[in-house]
């Protein structure tokens, strides 16, 4: 499928590994130019380096997204590279400060908010310009499951990325009359680096291995979750891709789920 989108301008955060990477993939495909930022330049080019892509179409700026005055220097970096954007994935996130609510204290709460709901909105703020220029322009963000369906070992989480669908929402009916379009997706359970590292965890803590652990996942915590398996990072690009793109003309104020039917409501 054409997705309409050569010659425009993206830009992803978190874009070294997982959702982010695979959506910089498609959407070089599809003809567009990617800016992928995540913290680190070595991880950031080795990403590239697997891309395999025209380097005038690819370029890789690291930043600190929980530092306005590193969202700054991407801006300028990206304006030096490439000029204004188009488009907007914010993929970037952690999964934060674990436990039950009574043994997070607050320096658990601040970080994880601050990473998972203040930095999309800090990089919206400084990039809304070039989005509002054009007449044309789309932002995905990247939601959770958790948004509405909370975990009781995640709250901090949980209610960022609650906050991350509260707050496109709301900026969703700012702009849509400008030709700006504001979406998200929420995965569940995706084969990323974050939830592998949780694996990890949990094969340790129960004593097997990691697909013993991703079995114990499906079968205690995510029990509607129909296929049976983890998802994989391109299945949610997919979904990412289309929002991103002119054939996406009608859609806006959505909340895709890509989760194998893990939400159990409607």
């Amino acid at each position: 499928m054409d997705l309409g989108i050569a010659g425009r301008i993206a830009l992803v955060t978190g874009g070294d590994s997982g959702i982010g990477w695979h959506t910089a993939k498609l959407l070089l495909e599809e003809g567009a130019t990617v800016v992928l930022t995540d913290r680190y330049q070595g991880e950031l080019n080795a990403a590239a380096a697997r891309l395999e892509a025209p380097k005038k179409r690819l370029h890789t700026i690291a930043a600190d997204l929980d530092s306005v005055e590193s969202i700054v220097s991407l801006r300028d970096a990206v304006h030096d590279a490439v000029g204004a954007i188009d488009i907007l994935v914010q993929s970037a996130g952690v999964t934060g400060a674990q436990g039950l609510f009574h043994e997070i204290d607050d320096a658990g709460w601040v970080d994880t908010l601050t990473t998972d709901l203040l930095a999309p909105v800090r990089v919206t703020r400084v990039f809304l310009p070039d989005l509002r220029a054009g007449g044309w322009g789309r932002i995905v963000y990247l939601a959770s499951e958790d948004a509405v369906q909370s975990y009781d070992d995640e709250l901090p989480y949980c209610a960022a990325k609650a906050g991350v669908l509260a707050f496109a929402k709301g900026l969703s009916r700012t702009y849509a009359s400008e030709g700006l379009l504001v979406n998200c997706v929420s995965p569940a359970f995706i084969a990323t680096p974050m939830t592998d590292a949780m694996m990890d965890k949990r094969a340790a803590e129960l004593g097997t291995d990691v697909d013993g652990a991703i079995e114990s996942i499906l079968q205690e915590e995510r029990p509607y979750m129909e296929l049976g398996r983890r998802g994989r990072a391109d299945e949610v690009a997919a979904v990412v891709a289309f929002l991103c793109s002119d054939r996406a003309s009608f859609v806006n104020e959505s909340n895709y789920r890509v989760d194998s039917g893990s939400v159990a409501t409607i």
